[in-house]
């Protein structure tokens, strides 16, 4: 991993405020909307407040120590990182999600702006102890989890990222088509998608579908086993499936419902939708590739790595 680093890069995002101020042009008519259905507009006021004093402490300290830059989330789809890039995120944890897949190998910083509200499962440090950390990645002593990703690729060349899962079906609540082939085994499939699984994102979506089998199995069998969900580390180089909802006909089967994806068993989908079919990650659907009838998607553990800093 590099450790000569030039600039230090400071990943942002837009408030609750800013987007609803957005959305309604000012702040006076957003205050108005948000009042009038009952809600408290002083709590996106406090939060914004909170997060702008975060933003505006951690900016001046790490501007002393390097060259910077800010960016804002919504243009990183467009940002070119160097590899000499010191990648530092204040936000929850979906900022986390959303600056990994257009890093390669970079380390990330990821600092939690307001410890008494977010969680931050995936944000280890604070303001207050963040520049600290930068100034030790900065002289080369940092220590990094990789976070295993997931990848799907298309016979087209094309392909997404997933740092948490990636969904293959439809864009709307039809009946999502393909041809599934994964190990030795392949049967065409009508569902309601597919969902593949990090290890990063293992406690999200794919356990709401552990949630959903065991509540079937509690309720109809005479004797419920639970089922448990197979534990899944962040660095697993391993990622797993599911099969939504999958309808059994004279064209269509249900043999294949989940597995493991590895190295050596990646899973092949090939779409027979004539159209309406995606494949998006994390939950973005804004950004999804077509997967519609000729068009075949291989979904794998991904050669990048999201280094997260870890540790003091």
């Amino acid at each position: 991993m590099n450790t000569q680093f030039e600039k230090i890069i400071l990943v942002t995002r837009q408030t609750r405020l800013e987007e609803l101020i957005a959305r309604f042009n000012t702040k006076a008519q957003a205050r108005f909307y948000i009042e009038h259905s009952g809600g408290n507009f002083a709590l996106f006021e406090r939060e914004h407040e909170v997060y702008e004093t975060a933003v505006s402490h951690l900016r001046r300290q790490l501007q002393s120590l390097t060259r910077f830059q800010l960016i804002e989330r919504q243009f990183l789809p467009n940002f070119l990182f160097s590899q000499s890039d010191l990648v530092v995120t204040i936000g929850i944890d979906g900022l986390v999600v959303n600056t990994a897949k257009y890093l390669d190998g970079q380390p990330l910083i990821a600092v939690n702006p307001d410890p008494q509200h977010i969680d931050g499962v995936m944000l280890p440090f604070t303001v207050q102890n963040a520049p600290a950390i930068v100034r030790k990645a900065l002289q080369g002593e940092l220590t990094v989890r990789p976070i295993s990703m997931a990848e799907a690729r298309l016979n087209d060349g094309q392909s997404l990222l997933a740092f948490n899962d990636l969904f293959i079906g439809r864009h709307d609540h039809i009946s999502a088509r393909y041809r599934l082939r994964f190990q030795a085994q392949a049967e065409t499939h009508s569902s309601s998608g597919v969902i593949v699984s990090t290890g990063a994102g293992s406690t999200g979506w794919l356990s709401s579908l552990f949630n959903m089998a065991n509540g079937i199995v509690n309720t109809f069998a005479d004797k419920p086993q639970p089922l448990k969900q197979p534990p899944l580390p962040w660095e697993a180089e391993k990622l797993l499936f599911v099969v939504r909802e999958p309808f059994v006909s004279q064209t269509s089967a249900a043999g294949i419902v989940c597995g493991a994806i590895t190295a050596e068993s990646p899973l092949h989908l090939e779409s027979t939708m004539p159209d309406g079919g995606v494949i998006f990650s994390d939950g973005v659907t804004a950004d999804f590739l077509n997967f519609n009838a000729g068009t075949s998607a291989t979904i794998s553990l991904a050669r990048r790595k999201t280094n997260l800093v870890v540790g003091e």
